[in-house]
């Protein structure tokens, strides 16, 4: 199946609003086995809009839009697709009473008669009720040519996506596509790609891809069969090749992230641990309790940016900052024990470094240094980043989890 995603949206094209629905469906959709091989952006115009469905109906097999379906006038979705595929638009009695019924309980808004207009969904189409907003969703099929609208929101947009168009795509295939997605620190995308690319280019089902990320490299391995547990099964030999092509730099399968993986592992050995950071700023411990439970293990984090200060909160010697420098492995070091020490943490990982544009006049941009204490020894690895600010305190974070994950797993930290 051959999809276009059609983002509608007038403030797509100006800038105003990023169009992050567009990657995380054609992410999703790369789950199922469809090829989403154009992504197009129009504005809320009538005309515009139905020659770019006009396009897009003569290539694609699977067509999605997201926008245009809420209550204004220049929510013009439904309309231009009903009118482009022939149909006509009919009023869903159920989706009315939800309507109202949802003004009603929300005494901070206030019912409106272009509310209605929501209501209102293509003949014989298949309803999406949103549990996640006002404006509902549909899917339909005419002339070889499936169409499915979604509202714009990304709150509202990828939550239907999962729970009503992903049942409602794996209902029309006879096969069922299946995948595990192989998550990957230590090493880059074109790395891991060389090491993997001649088993990958004879693979046909299951098939296996690269992809990269923030900080870390993902692979997909995805498999097509009659039932899920004989595609999972084909799946399971490529999973184990791929961990003994790479070994212990693959962090996980089917983890939301080196973060989320920690969290697990403090769980089950009944730890805690605690932050203190510098150019990081506050994003080891930003980006760990934004996961839930959190709570549980975190215990406290150090945003420590001038010297004064990492002597005042974690009790290291100003006189041995003065001497090795802020940014230095003694002060990482120092910085993971005095924090550890201050929170009565069970461990305590430390970030110290430039992240750019200004060097120090001694270390380049791009120097970190990050910390991992338990309480008898303490280890430091010296990293050399490169420059872009957001890309070195971004790898920053992730070497700190990764290093908590290996001290967890009982993995060598990799010193370096």
């Amino acid at each position: 199946m051959n999809c276009e995603i059609l983002s509608v949206g007038t403030e797509l094209l100006l800038g105003n609003t990023v169009n992050t629905d567009a990657a995380d469906l054609s992410n999703m959709l790369a789950g199922l086995g469809v090829n989403v091989f154009w992504h197009t952006v129009v504005g809320d115009n009538p005309k515009r809009l139905a020659e770019a469905v006009a396009i897009a109906r003569g290539r694609a097999d699977l067509i999605i839009t997201t926008g245009g379906l809420g209550p204004t006038y220049d929510d013009l979705t439904k309309n231009v697709l009903a009118a482009s595929f022939g149909r006509k638009l009919e009023l869903h009695p159920d989706e009315a009473a939800f309507l109202k019924n949802w003004f009603a309980a929300n005494s901070s808004t206030r019912y409106t008669d272009n509310n209605l207009q929501q209501a209102y969904l293509p003949e014989r189409c298949t309803v999406f009720h949103n549990d996640w907003g006002t404006a509902p969703g549909c899917a339909f099929e005419e002339g070889g040519v499936r169409v499915v609208m979604l509202p714009g929101p990304p709150n509202e947009c990828l939550p239907m996506f999962r729970h009503c168009v992903v049942p409602y795509l794996k209902s029309l295939r006879s096969d069922v596509i299946f995948s595990r997605q192989i998550k990957v620190f230590g090493i880059g995308e074109s790395a891991v790609e060389s090491m993997l690319r001649e088993r990958m280019e004879h693979m046909e089902n299951p098939t296996l891809a690269t992809y990269a990320k923030p900080g870390e490299v993902m692979l997909r391995v995805t498999a097509k069969a009659p039932t899920e547990a004989e595609a999972d099964s084909m799946c399971q030999p490529v999973v184990a090749m791929v961990r003994e092509v790479l070994g212990d730099r693959v962090y996980g399968v089917d983890v939301d992230s080196l973060e989320a993986l920690v969290l697990q592992l403090l769980k089950e050995k009944g730890l805690t641990f605690a932050t203190a950071e510098s150019l990081t700023g506050g994003m080891i411990g930003q980006r760990f309790t934004a996961l839930p439970g959190a709570s549980a293990v975190f215990r406290s984090g150090a945003i420590t940016y001038c010297n004064e200060c990492k002597a005042a909160m974690l009790g290291i010697d100003l006189a041995m900052i003065n001497e090795k420098g802020a940014v230095s492995r003694e002060t990482a070091a120092a910085m993971a024990k005095g924090v550890r020490r201050a929170t009565g943490a069970d461990l305590a990982v430390s970030a110290t470094g430039l992240a750019g544009p200004d060097g120090d006049g001694v270390n380049p941009v791009g120097t970190v240094f990050v910390g991992l204490a338990d309480g008898e020894n303490v280890w430091v690895r010296h990293l050399k980043l490169g420059k872009g600010r957001e890309r070195v305190r971004t790898l920053a974070v992730n070497h700190a989890f990764d290093m908590l994950r290996r001290y967890l797993q009982g993995l060598p930290i990799e010193l370096n």
